[in-house]
């Protein structure tokens, strides 16, 4: 009995080198092969929706549609197998992505009927998610992640000085420029005030009147330096963690990653990192 739990623990720490961990030479291999897969089953999503493409290659772009999703079952299902919390891993950011990876296809199958399809249509179009999986394997992404999050409190003071800024600039506008110019209501000057300020310009409303042309130009001019503002947050927190050092250590019992490179304990859920 106690053979064979070791034996079985044996198997799941090599699963779980494999598949979580990407400084062995086999889990360098397992992550380029899942890459590639990942990027065929999107560029057969993709070629399915040309409807040439589809008429004439339909039946082996299903069939390739098959083979990935029973691929990606395995994937999830051997990622649940070698993680000591499997729930943990299911709930997380990435466990959600993997399972939106093969699930949609599965429900077209219960899901039948022509009426339905466009609902057929939109789990289809879920399938996109399999590019997501590719976000562990981007270091830079992780590293623009965790700067986002130690900016937002920071981004989100500014999105409120902004939302401040064009409820009153589109206040004034349609106390300027009336119904008669086309701000009929503050809700809609809000909506031109929103799209001056972002440089977007649809046209669609203009200021008519000397005043509200004056107006619009300070927006205008205030929305190019406002461009700048969290673009200087986010690389003030990316130029910061740049200075930290991480490793790609998966914790084997709840699987997160980003742990110091001088770390014992996993800093999520407190398993030892080195005695699995």
């Amino acid at each position: 009995m106690a053979n064979q739990q070791n034996s079985w623990k044996h198997i799941k720490n090599k699963l779980h080198e494999v598949i979580f961990e990407a400084d062995t030479l086999a889990g360098k291999l397992f992550d380029i092969a899942l890459i590639i897969a990942i990027l065929l089953s999107v560029g057969a999503v993709m070629l399915d929706s040309i409807k040439p493409i589809n008429v004439q290659y339909g039946n082996l772009l299903h069939l390739a549609e098959w083979v990935f999703t029973i691929l990606f079952t395995i994937e999830y299902g051997l990622r649940l197998l070698s993680v000591g919390h499997p729930m943990k891993y299911a709930k997380s950011f990435f466990g959600v992505i993997d399972l939106l990876a093969f699930l949609p296809t599965y429900l077209s199958v219960l899901i039948p009927g022509s009426q339905l399809f466009l609902v057929i249509r939109v789990l289809r179009v879920i399938r996109i998610f399999r590019v997501l999986k590719l976000l562990p394997y981007l270091i830079e992404a992780q590293l623009l992640m965790k700067a986002l999050a130690a900016s937002r409190r920071k981004i989100t003071v500014f999105l409120f000085t902004v939302l401040l800024a064009v409820i009153i600039m589109g206040s004034f506008m349609y106390v300027i420029e009336g119904e008669e110019n086309g701000f009929t209501s503050i809700p809609r000057s809000i909506y031109w005030s929103i799209v001056t300020l972002t440089t977007v310009g649809y046209g669609d409303l203009s200021p008519q009147t000397p005043l509200g042309q004056m107006l619009a130009s300070v927006i205008m001019i205030f929305g190019y330096g406002l461009i700048a503002v969290p673009t200087g947050i986010v690389s003030v927190e990316i130029a910061r963690k740049s200075f930290d050092k991480f490793t790609t250590q998966a914790c084997p019992q709840c699987s997160a990653e980003d742990h110091d490179s001088d770390a014992k304990f996993c800093k999520f859920c407190g398993a030892d990192l080195n005695n699995v």
